[in-house]
């Protein structure tokens, strides 16, 4: 008998298999649809003995001390702090756009904050309401910025103009009056000394923690007895795309190793006209500091109207309605915890959603229901007998009790919904 079944060995579900193993002595099987753990984040060695990042560049930046410290109990850290350059109009600019990137843009001598300051001012346009992410930009540093480092790098990557994006796309970058390069500005900028696999099997390195892969969780039902689940994939496909799919963004990386010590001269280079197909590339040696003779580096693709891998949730209202559905029908789903980017719908940065899965914890083991991450009303006292949950393809049946002997039946082998974690 398992106390937990956690769908997905991603951030969320691997966060919280640790804590209710370590801390609560909790017999947790975890499960993932993939060959590994990690979800997103894992990293590996190529064929050439260079350690990448297969699903694209992740970087470690939080501003919590507490998840810092966190997950400092499975890693030793090395400092890194990221850039990116822009490639436009033959040059390599500073991205998000700095002082430097106005300077050598159009040939000016700024020398403080308070004159580039002035300069974003006197070409800003000034709107009664921020509504999207067209809105965002424009108003901080005015249309031909706009245009030049925003505008096709945002078609190509969502398939939307900014226009019909929400504001909230655009408020993540900054524009900086500083010669700052830093993409960001968080106190912790490091990244795993050995890798974020081997951070994820030293916190999955425990005798109460099963680990079950290359297994969608509906194969286990039938035979795998479990008091509660612990669910971080997607969550319309939980309930069968009751009410149709949540869009998500897909992305496709292209791996290449070349036999020379460096690539480019930045970790990683946007391209933001249009025409490129790639978003960016990426060289993995700035982010692992690993000396080797070759170098590895990826080119990430979006595909933004493809099924696929669901990377990044569509922020528009019309999605933010439906995902709010799903939230309805999760917090109706009793003996369930939904946790996660992709259990929540939204961009969690590897901070955030390992904050998220703290937070869980702290109110599953304080009594508090938190069917979806966030919740906070008090639960009542449980049954003394085991109650399985009741899952998506039993519709509106009534919850099946266990019997007397107090183990679960997982019921129902044949499922609708599957889940693959914490990506």
């Amino acid at each position: 008998m398992f106390d937990y079944l956690i769908v997905g060995a991603g951030y969320a579900g691997s966060v919280l298999a640790e804590r209710l193993a370590s801390q609560t002595g909790k017999k947790v099987l975890i499960c993932d649809r993939r060959n590994h753990i990690g979800g997103n984040a894992y990293d590996h060695y190529n064929d050439d003995g260079m350690l990448v990042h297969k699903y694209g560049p992740h970087i470690f930046h939080t501003n919590s001390f507490e998840v810092f410290q966190y997950l400092s109990q499975f890693t030793k850290w090395r400092p890194y702090e990221h850039r990116v350059r822009a490639d436009l109009d033959g040059k390599l600019l500073p991205i998000p756009i700095n002082r430097d990137t106005v300077n050598r843009l159009y040939g000016l001598n700024l020398q403080t904050d308070e004159e580039c300051a002035a300069f974003y001012d006197s070409v800003a346009e000034k709107l009664e309401k921020i509504r999207t992410s067209e809105d965002v930009v424009v108003s901080k540093v005015g249309r031909e910025l706009y245009e030049k480092f925003f505008r096709g790098y945002t078609r190509r990557h969502w398939g939307l103009d900014p226009s019909e994006l929400d504001a909230s796309v655009a408020g993540r970058i900054p524009a900086r009056t500083n010669t700052d390069d830093r993409y960001f500005a968080d106190t912790y900028q490091f990244m795993p000394l050995h890798g974020y696999t081997r951070m994820f099997e030293r916190m999955l390195d425990h005798p109460n923690i099963t680990i079950v892969l290359n297994t969608d969780y509906r194969d286990l039902l039938s035979f795998v007895p479990f008091k509660q689940m612990i669910y971080t994939g997607p969550v319309d496909e939980f309930f069968d795309y009751r009410y149709g799919k949540l869009p998500y963004l897909t992305l496709e990386f292209k791996h290449e190793t070349h036999d020379r010590p460096v690539y480019q001269p930045a970790p990683v280079v946007n391209y933001p006209v249009e025409r490129v197909p790639y978003d960016r590339i990426t060289e993995f040696k700035y982010l692992t500091g690993q000396e080797h003779p070759k170098t590895s580096i990826v080119y990430e693709y979006p595909h933004p109207h493809v099924d696929g891998d669901p990377y990044y949730p569509i922020p528009r209202p019309e999605n933010t309605e439906l995902y709010r559905k799903y939230k309805a029908l999760a917090d109706a789903t009793p003996g369930m915890y939904f946790v996660g980017r992709l259990a929540t719908y939204q961009y969690y940065n590897m901070d955030q959603v390992t904050a998220q899965a703290l937070a869980m914890f702290k109110r599953i083991v304080t009594g508090q229901t938190a069917t979806v991450a966030g919740a906070t009303t008090m639960a009542t006292p449980p049954p003394r007998r085991v109650v399985r949950p009741a899952m998506p393809w039993e519709r509106d049946a009534a919850i099946t009790a266990v019997g007397a002997n107090g183990g679960a039946s997982a019921g129902g082998a044949t499922a609708a919904g599957a889940g693959t974690g914490g990506r």
